[in-house]
């Protein structure tokens, strides 16, 4: 365990100069982002959640399973999501009971992917593929991961037609934040498609995003 958050600790500390791919991890206290998702104006539950049947849309960002043009298949009980995506990028709703839902966890709302098996079934929660489309190009972004049991997640980054900037494989999951910038700085992060390995499946929390404003 100490060599888990030793890692961890390292990777997520890294200067952006000293990043080797597209996009890099980073420290997510470092980043002057301006806004925030929470879910918490959202309806939720507790248990398998409020299910949500159809695309989420909140103030700066659409929630989805995948993007247009990627396919959903069974890994274990988990989505593995594959193929091209079409341009121009298209946030779009899994299939009834393998969408999302919103989770009333601890004390706040956060957002579940739906599995292969299906709301309201217990070991689909959370093991289900989530999308999100931003309304404006990022070039930095942070969320938190909930509900981790060690388990693996990764994330890959979109520009708005359709093209794969980065993926990356974080860090074991548990309760933590991630925070990610652009290597060389560009504003062309559209959109995120988060899936994850996880025994217990991991929940989206504190979507954060949005450049300060240019006061030069």
């Amino acid at each position: 365990m100490r060599y888990v958050l030793a890692l961890l600790l390292v990777l997520i500390t890294r200067p952006v100069l000293a990043c080797e791919t597209p996009v890099c991890l980073v420290d997510p206290d470092s980043l002057a982002l301006t806004r925030i998702i929470t879910f918490e104006d959202t309806p939720g539950r507790y248990g398998p959640g409020h299910p949500v049947q159809d695309l989420l849309v909140l103030p700066g960002a659409v929630f989805g399973e995948r993007f247009a043009g990627q396919l959903v298949a069974a890994q274990g009980d988990h989505d593995l999501v594959s193929g091209d995506v079409l341009s121009p990028l298209t946030v779009v709703a899994g299939a009834p009971g393998q969408n999302l839902s919103v989770v009333f966890m601890q004390g706040n709302n956060v957002l579940n992917g739906y599995g292969v098996a299906g709301f309201p079934r217990r070991h689909a929660q959370g093991e289900g593929a989530i999308a999100f489309l931003f309304d404006e190009d990022q070039s930095a972004i942070a969320f938190q991961l909930r509900g981790g049991e060690a388990g693996s997640a990764r994330v890959s980054f979109l520009n708005r037609n359709g093209t794969v900037i980065s993926v990356l494989d974080l860090p074991p999951a548990g309760e933590h934040a991630f925070g990610f910038a652009r290597e060389t700085g560009t504003g062309d992060i559209a959109g995120v498609l988060i899936t994850n390995t996880d025994p217990q499946g991991l929940a989206l929390d504190n979507v954060r995003f949005g450049r300060a404003p240019d006061l030069s």
